[in-house]
């Protein structure tokens, strides 16, 4: 059989799903000092799946990994998410600058 290796953040359940497919795998817990390093790659992975297929799932994915870096950041988003858009707006009325001269 073949090994693949990934060493990568994945959800919860994902070595329970494999191991009742019967296949093997090895997991271990990322150590406090560089969860965030393995949420940054996540985002970024889902990111691009989100990119590469805009479906709901792909979307979950994402607002999955910021709710986990939130959570380890020690984050309310509502705190965050409202100084922001004060500040600075939101994106709902889909504004693209085109460009900026100084």
């Amino acid at each position: 059989m073949a090994r693949k290796k990934y060493n990568k953040l994945v959800r919860d359940l994902i070595p329970e799903i494999i191991e009742k497919s019967g296949k093997e795998c090895k997991w271990h817990r990322a150590q406090q000092r560089s969860i965030g390093g393995y949420l940054s790659k996540k985002l970024v992975e889902e990111a691009k799946e989100f990119e590469e297929n805009p479906c709901a799932e792909e979307l979950a994915d994402v607002y999955e990994v910021l709710c986990a870096i939130e959570g380890v950041m020690g984050l309310n988003r509502y705190t965050s998410l409202g100084a922001k858009a004060v500040d600075k707006g939101r994106f709902d009325d889909h504004i693209i600058l085109d460009w900026v001269e100084d």
